[in-house]
């Protein structure tokens, strides 16, 4: 099924979660000299306008990067997210948004590589150009151009099954994030069975998960499958903005799991994630989980729950 734009939701409380912490994850890496992968398995387009096209049809940016757009008291770690969609808006007007594609690509060094995935074909056509726009941006700096070569690759595959491939990568460094729109429930099946084949071929990898907190099952067992993945340890966050709608429909809370995390990460969220609530929060029911242990299948100790 290839329905599914996320153009419609691009900026809203969850883009704000998973981007938030895709860069707190960038930002650890490159902390070292050594290069590293940064694998984007459904990409999207990778960049959106928030005053025209699908974004103004139900403007979800407003509960996610629109509260925040005039904040002047954000916490440093959520400050230089901030600044990156600031710098993709200089005339200061809250235009457009950064997908994660663009995000990875600001941030990471010349030195690392970019591999993105996407098989929606008007997808991965806009994803194809913006990268050709930042292209002929970075010639007219004077820059090296960041598509040309090997350091940006755009793939229209399917990112599941192109992952095996990938890894481990040349540098033994890397990053895999997996956001698949979840709407066949296959979506769910296909994340376990990709992240056990995954942390098979690269154990030390840091692997990034976002997922929709629904009411339908498989959305709230995924978490306690990923769990029992054997990896060092994992990182479960999430963030509700409301509590659930009457009729259950609606995304008022969504996830972010990440196998291997830094040790640094557990730290940051427990200081930018209430800031969040506080600004995102629509009614009593915002609240956010923070979860941290290892596999259960390893015999592990419970996760600690904030």
């Amino acid at each position: 099924m290839l329905s599914y734009r996320h153009g419609f939701h691009a900026g809203n409380h969850a883009d704000v979660l998973k981007h938030f912490v895709l860069v707190q994850l960038l930002q650890y890496l490159n902390q070292k000299d050594t290069a590293y992968t940064y694998i984007d398995t459904h990409a999207g387009a990778g960049l959106y306008a928030l005053d025209s096209g699908y974004a103004t049809k139900n403007a979800e940016f407003e509960t996610g990067i629109g509260p925040l757009w005039e904040k002047k008291d954000l916490p440093p770690a959520l400050a230089d997210y901030m600044a990156l969609v600031k710098e993709l808006n200089p005339s200061g007007k809250m235009r457009y948004y950064p997908g994660s594609p663009y995000c990875a690509s600001k941030i990471m060094r010349e030195q690392d590589r970019l591999r993105l995935f996407e098989l929606h074909p008007s997808e991965i056509k806009v994803l194809s150009e913006n990268f050709r726009k930042m292209d002929a941006h970075a010639a007219e700096q004077g820059h090296r151009p960041a598509v040309r070569g090997k350091r940006i690759i755009i793939s229209d595959a399917d990112g599941f099954e192109s992952l095996k491939a990938l890894l481990p990568p040349p540098s033994r460094r890397g990053i895999v994030l997996i956001d698949p729109p979840f709407e066949v429930k296959d979506d769910y099946r296909r994340v376990r069975v990709a992240l056990e084949d995954a942390v098979k071929r690269f154990s030390t990898g840091t692997y990034a998960i976002w997922y929709p907190v629904l009411q339908r099952p498989e959305s709230r067992q995924l978490p306690e499958k990923l769990k029992r993945i054997d990896c060092k340890d994992w990182l479960n966050v999430t963030l509700s903005i409301s509590g659930p709608s009457p009729d259950g429909f609606g995304l008022h809370s969504s996830g972010m799991f990440i196998l291997n995390p830094p040790w640094t990460l557990a730290a940051t969220l427990k200081e930018v994630m209430p800031y969040l609530v506080a600004t995102l929060g629509r009614d009593k029911g915002a609240h956010f989980e923070l979860e941290t242990g290892i596999p259960v299948s390893s015999g592990g100790s419970r996760p600690l729950r904030t």
